[in-house]
């Protein structure tokens, strides 16, 4: 099936989705180009890792599967250690993409410069493609224009008006 330009399998009882390694990311950035910039490394604490204690496996591996919360968000996504396969339930991409918007937000508002400058490290380290990086860099410090535009707006309209 197709699930916003990335070719995914489900289940046809539950609705579940299963994503292979690093289509979550992908699926995420093509429905929402704005939140590229913000991705979560769901392999990052590999302690907070608990065995899934609906007894799901990994439909690649067979192994079973572990629950770790997205990001900092109260959703439990089941993933597998083996192959890098995200597994969610009906209704939490949804949960995901609306958490990414409330975290994006208050990440451009409150941590802008420290974000900024992990964007542009990431443009020479990684993990994303380099052309990748770039981009989210540049959606990134997009919004610096809009919040200054927003936050400013007199500066902005005097700055708008001075002699090219």
């Amino acid at each position: 099936m197709l699930f916003h330009d990335i070719e995914v399998d489900y289940c046809k009882k539950c609705l579940g989705l299963w994503f292979e390694e690093d289509e979550l990311r992908e699926a995420k950035d093509s429905a929402d180009m704005s939140l590229n910039w913000l991705d979560v490394d769901l392999w990052k604490k590999t302690e907070e890792f608990i065995i899934a204690r609906n007894k799901k496996f990994c439909p690649a591996c067979r192994f079973p599967f572990y629950e770790v919360n997205y990001g900092k968000s109260k959703i439990r996504v089941d993933l597998c250690n083996v192959c890098h396969g995200i597994w969610l339930d009906r209704g939490e991409f949804k949960q995901i993409m609306e958490y990414l918007k409330k975290e994006g937000a208050y990440e451009v508002l409150n941590n802008y410069s420290k974000n900024l400058l992990s964007e542009f490290w990431e443009i020479f380290t990684g993990p994303e493609s380099l052309k990748s990086e770039i981009f989210d860099f540049l959606a990134l410090s997009k919004f610096l224009q809009y919040k200054f535009s927003i936050q400013r707006q007199n500066l902005t309209k005097i700055i708008s008006q001075l002699p090219k």
